[in-house]
């Protein structure tokens, strides 16, 4: 009878280094944990955010089906573009950064959404007050981050993160907007 080959995994193997602690912080920076901290809730709630238009690219409907269908997965890829360079910054920080979705859910401050569809204007409300929670989160950790003399830190909080959910917030707001009455009719 022959056996089935299975990999020999050991998943009991202690970890390198556990969540919460930091290691080789850059030497221009004392005391990074505050930093790390601030940057680990930015990034469950960047996260959720970016998980949040995947949904809605993939449950959307109506009469602006194509628009927002092409326009949630743009901002999706954006998104996906930030986590990676939050995450990457925690890293270079010397700390651990959440990479589940589970520590994402319990970090977020995100409301969950109904598992069920929703209608275009209550996905784009919902993306907006999401948006709010992400930008406040941001600006309050660019302060942190310049309270630490963490300029590179900032640069990205400020320069990537704020920028972009400030245009993906301008790009949903359009759709929201009423066209003032024709002169014409």
């Amino acid at each position: 009878m022959k056996r089935a080959v299975e990999p020999a995994l050991d998943l009991t193997v202690p970890e390198v280094q556990p969540y919460g602690t930091t290691v080789r912080a850059l030497s221009a920076l004392q005391h990074s944990e505050p930093v790390i901290e601030v940057l680990n809730q930015i990034l469950g709630d960047a996260l959720t955010l970016r998980d949040l238009y995947k949904k809605h690219h993939w449950q959307v409907s109506g009469p602006t089906f194509y628009q927002l269908h092409l326009l949630f997965d743009k901002h999706h890829e954006q998104l996906a573009d930030l986590v990676d360079l939050i995450a990457e910054r925690i890293q270079i920080l010397g700390g651990i950064s959440v990479a589940m979705g589970a520590d994402a859910a319990e970090l977020t401050r995100i409301p969950r959404p109904p598992r069920g569809r929703e209608t275009p204007a209550a996905q784009i409300a919902r993306l907006l007050a999401a948006h709010e929670i992400l930008i406040r989160g941001v600006r309050d950790g660019a302060r942190v981050a310049a309270t630490h003399g963490d300029d590179g830190t900032n640069d990205v909080l400020i320069g990537g993160v704020l920028r972009t959910n400030e245009m993906q917030v301008w790009f949903l707001s359009e759709h929201l907007a009423v066209a003032p009455p024709s002169e014409c009719a």
